[in-house]
C-alpha cells in the first residue's frame, strides 16, 4: 500500500519547461535524493557510488547553466549527449532546456553510418560524448566536440524558434530503426509534462505518492521510457531514481534491495531471464511494490507475480504518443498472462481498424488508433517528425495517429496485444502473429533465442521462417528441427507452426534487444536457399479429429 501523503508539489502543468518543473521539486524536497548510483553501475562507468540530492542536482545544473548561456547556446541548438545512463546526461539536459536548446540522446551502440545519419539529420551544433566516443563522433561530422565536462565551445548561429515555450523541442529522440531509417521525434516541454502528470495521477496498481519513491530502471536514458517516464515521473512526486548501466539478470535482485526501490521499470524479455535463475529463499527479500512495462511472456505472467510477489502492470505506449496516449492496467482486472495493457482512461480515445479502414467488432484484431480526446487530440504526443511532413500526415491520417500495433478488445473493454502490423504473416488466409510464434519457441528447452518473419510463399501467399540461435552445439540439426517442430504443433495450430527453420549464430538485435525487423527480411531472404536451412512445411498438417 501507498502511504497517506498531503501532496506539496502543485501539477507538472504549473510549468512551461521540465527545468521549472525540476526547480520546484528541489525547492520543495532539497535533501532528497534525486539519483542513486548503485555500486556495480559505479564500478563499470569509473564514477561515485551514492545519491545525488535534488539540492546538489540544482546547483550543478545552474553551472551548466551558465557555462552554456556564455557560449551562447539557446533555442534552437541542438546537442547531441552520448554519456550512457550517467547521472551527467541530467546535468546537461536540464541546463539545456532551462535555456530552451534541445537535447539528442546518443544511442551509444550506434557505428559510422548510423553517427553520420544521426548528426547530418539532426543538424548538431555541438556533441557532448565520453572520451572512448569522441573521435567517433569528430569522424561522424559534428560541427564540435567535447567531453561531459571539458569547456564549452562557442555556439554556432541561433535557429530562431516563435512557438510558446511549452510547445517549444526539448528533446530529438530517434525511433530504434528496427525497419528502414530511424525517423526522428520532435519532443516538446509539454510531451515531458504530460508523462509527469500522468504517472503522478494514474493510481490504482500503479500508484507513486510524495511519501519518498524510489524507482529502478535498466533502461537506456536515450530512449523514452527512461528519460520520459522514469525521470518525469519520480520528478512528479520527489522520488529518487537509480538507472543503472544494463539490466543485469545475476545480479538484479540485489541492485534491487542496494536502490531499496518501491518501482521497477522492465521490459518483456526481463522477467523470462530473471525466472531462469534457481528459486530461492531470497526471491522475496525486496521492497518493490509494483513493476512497470510491457512485453512479459504470457505463460511467465503469473508465475513470475507468484514466485517474485511483484505485480507486473503491463502496459502501451511508444515514443511518438507519449503518455499523451497512454494505455496501462493499472485499474480493473489486468488479465495476466494474456497480454493486455489495460482499459483507456477516459482523455485517450482508441479506434481498432481493420485492412479497409473500419472498425472492426469486439474480439477481432485491428490495428490501434488513438488520439487525445477533447480540443487538442495531439496534446502530449510528439511534435512531429523531423524533416519527415509526409510520414507525419501518414501517421496522423484521418485525425488518428496510426501506430502500426495490432490489437483487440476485451468484453470488459480491455484491450489485448497482438502484434505489430509489420510483424503479422498472412498464410493462406490466415493471421499469424509473429510475436505469439516467438513465444512458444522461447520456451523450448534448446532455444535461447528466436525470431519469426514471412517468407514467400507460391501457394498460400507467406510461410512462417523461424531463426533459432540454440543453447548449445547439436549433433543433427535435421532431428533438433524436427523436435522443436513437434512441440509446436503441441502449442500451436498447425499453421502457425515453422515452415522453415535456420539456426543462427546470432539475431540481429536493437539496443534495447528487441528483434531488429528490418534486418530479417535480407537476413531469411539469405537463408532460405541456404544448405542449412531446413524445410519443416511437410510436417505442417491439421490434426484430424
Amino acid at each position: 500500500m501507498v502511504p497517506a501523503v498531503t501532496a506539496c508539489l502543485p501539477s507538472p502543468f504549473a510549468h512551461e519547461t521540465i527545468a521549472g518543473f525540476f526547480a520546484k521539486t528541489a525547492a520543495t524536497y532539497p535533501e532528497r535524493a534525486f539519483l542513486h548510483t548503485l555500486s556495480r553501475t559505479a564500478e563499470v562507468y569509473g564514477i561515485d557510488a551514492g545519491s545525488i540530492t535534488y539540492a546538489q542536482m540544482s546547483a550543478r545544473v545552474e553551472q551548466r547553466t551558465n557555462a552554456y548561456a556564455r557560449a551562447g547556446y539557446g533555442p534552437g541548438h541542438r546537442i547531441g549527449l552520448l554519456v550512457e545512463n550517467r547521472p551527467v546526461f541530467f546535468e546537461h539536459w536540464l541546463a539545456l532546456n532551462r535555456l530552451g536548446a534541445s537535447l539528442v540522446p546518443v544511442n551509444p551502440d550506434l557505428q559510422a553510418s548510423e553517427l553520420r545519419y544521426l548528426v547530418e539529420h539532426s543538424e548538431l551544433a555541438l556533441a557532448v560524448a565520453i572520451p572512448s566516443r569522441q573521435a567517433d563522433m569528430i569522424k561522424a561530422g559534428a560541427p564540435a566536440v567535447i567531453g561531459p565536462d571539458d569547456p564549452i565551445p562557442k555556439a554556432i548561429s541561433i535557429i530562431t524558434e516563435t512557438l510558446e515555450t511549452d510547445r517549444r523541442e526539448a528533446a530529438l529522440l530517434y525511433t530504434s530503426g528496427t525497419t528502414g531509417l530511424p525517423k526522428g521525434c520532435v519532443l516538446t516541454n509539454q510531451y515531458f509534462l504530460t508523462c509527469a502528470a500522468w504517472y503522478r495521477d494514474v493510481g490504482g496498481a500503479c500508484a507513486i505518492s510524495e511519501a519518498g519513491e524510489r524507482m529502478i530502471t535498466p533502461l537506456p536514458l536515450f530512449h523514452m521510457n527512461a528519460m520520459a517516464c522514469s525521470a518525469m515521473g519520480m520528478i512528479a512526486v520527489g522520488g529518487c531514481l537509480s538507472v543503472i548501466d544494463r539490466f543485469h539478470p545475476s545480479s538484479w535482485w540485489d541492485d534491487i534491495r542496494e536502490a531499496d526501490a518501491t518501482v521497477m521499470h522492465y521490459l518483456g524479455v526481463m522477467p523470462a531471464m530473471l525466472m531462469n535463475a534457481a528459486p530461492g529463499p531470497a526471491d522475496q527479500n525486496h521492497s518493490l511494490r509494483f513493476g512497470f512495462g510491457a512485453g512479459v511472456e504470457k505463460p511467465l505472467h503469473g508465475a513470475f507475480e507468484a514466485r517474485f510477489g511483484v505485480p507486473l502492470v503491463e502496459a502501451w505506449a511508444m515514443t511518438e504518443t507519449g503518455n499523451g496516449a497512454v494505455i496501462a492496467a493499472a485499474h480493473g482486472a489486468r488479465h495476466v498472462g494474456s497480454s493486455c495493457f489495460g482499459t483507456p482512461a477516459p482523455e485517450v480515445e482508441v479506434r481498432l481498424a481493420g485492412g479497409d479502414g473500419e472498425q472492426v467488432a469486439q474480439g477481432r484484431p485491428g490495428e490501434l488508433l488513438v488520439r487525445r480526446a477533447g480540443d487538442d487530440p495531439h496534446f502530449g504526443f510528439f511534435d512531429r517528425y523531423l524533416k519527415n511532413p509526409g510520414e507525419t500526415a501518414k501517421a496522423w491520417e484521418g485525425g488518428w495517429f496510426h501506430t502500426g500495433d495490432i490489437a483487440r478488445q476485451n468484453p470488459d473493454g480491455s484491450y489485448v496485444f497482438v502484434d505489430r502490423k509489420k510483424n503479422v504473416i498472412r498464410r493462406s488466409g490466415e493471421n499469424i502473429a509473429a510475436i505469439e510464434v516467438e513465444g512458444v519457441l522461447n520456451r523450448h528447452a534448446n532455444i535461447a533465442a528466436c525470431a519469426v518473419t514471412a517468407t514467400p510463399d507460391a501457394l498460400r501467399g507467406d510461410e512462417v521462417f523461424a531463426c533459432i540461435k540454440l543453447t548449445g552445439p547439436v549433433d543433427d540439426p535435421g532431428q533438433v528441427a524436427t523436435d522443436i517442430m513437434r512441440y509446436c504443433l503441441d502449442q500451436l495450430a498447425y499453421y502457425k507452426a515453422p515452415g522453415y527453420i535456420a539456426f543462427v549464430p546470432e539475431l540481429p538485435l536493437t539496443s534495447t534487444n528487441k528483434i531488429q525487423r528490418g534486418a530479417m527480411k535480407p537476413m531469411v531472404a539469405k537463408l532460405r536457399d541456404a544448405p542449412g536451412t531446413i524445410n519443416t512445411t511437410h510436417l505442417k498438417k491439421r490434426k484430424t479429429p
